[in-house]
């Protein structure tokens, strides 16, 4: 094999190995899951600018959840796979009417127990903008969202529940 080939040999197996790395994360994303508009629609909120969480929430809020998920949505404990989508919009006022604006960002839950032991199972991920990329949360910021959500201790962790 030729110095070239190998070169070209070892550059192809980095890519390969980057590829699955970001792929192989078990039960986590690269990008937001760009099928969960497809899944259940668990209920949406409108956060207005009088709400002292206005400043990062604020906006229209949907909330999906996969197959996983709704199971833990019935019964009040998620099983691993779960996989819950909060999707945030900036709002825009026209005529009287409230419409959706830019997307603020994609926050990404999903349930591992064991991987994610430390923070009641759940994986916290965020994505910004339209452009789904990737936030890649610190840990200091993952412990934050954490800290929020064990307040819903008793509800796996979870804030929302599914309107029937």
């Amino acid at each position: 094999m030729t110095r070239r080939m190998k070169l070209v040999t070892c550059a192809t197996l980095v890519i390969l190995t980057g590829v699955a790395n970001i792929r192989g994360r078990a039960n986590s994303y690269a990008t937001p899951p760009l099928e969960y508009r497809n899944w259940t629609h668990v209920k949406s909120a409108v956060v207005d600018p009088k709400s002292p969480t206005a400043g990062r929430f604020g906006g229209i809020h949907h909330i999906y959840a996969n197959d996983k998920a709704m199971e833990g949505y019935r019964n009040g404990q998620f099983p691993d796979g779960s996989v819950i989508v909060f999707d945030l919009l900036e709002t825009r006022e026209n005529a009287g009417t409230t419409q959706e604006g830019s997307r603020k960002f994609i926050d990404v839950m999903t349930k591992d127990s064991k991987r994610y032991a430390e923070t009641g199972g759940w994986e916290f991920e965020e994505f910004t903008g339209d452009n789904h990329t990737d936030q890649v949360l610190t840990a200091r910021a993952k412990a934050g969202c954490f800290g929020c959500h064990t307040r819903q201790r008793a509800h796996d962790f979870v804030f929302s529940t599914y309107r029937k």
